[in-house]
């Protein structure tokens, strides 16, 4: 289910096909997403799943897996 709403939030904002962005898909890498692509896939996280992700958290987060694990453990 989080992966699901993360791939459309990835895909809005990266303007990618949702099928393209899998669990291993890196952000900077696989996409291209520069800081500012970053910055707002977090903040459509933290509206969509009503949680908040410190700099320290987002700054590990290079994967959607990576993303994925920190949603889940914030709602969790």
């Amino acid at each position: 289910m989080e992966l699901e709403k993360l791939q459309k939030i990835i895909a809005s904002v990266l303007n990618v096909d949702v099928h393209e962005i899998t669990p291993e898909t890196t952000f900077a890498e696989d996409l291209g997403a520069d800081s500012l692509d970053g910055f707002q896939i977090l903040m459509g996280i933290e509206e969509e799943f009503d949680i908040t992700i410190s700099n320290e958290e987002a700054a590990a987060i290079v994967s959607v897996k990576d993303a994925v694990e920190k949603i889940k453990k914030a709602i969790s």
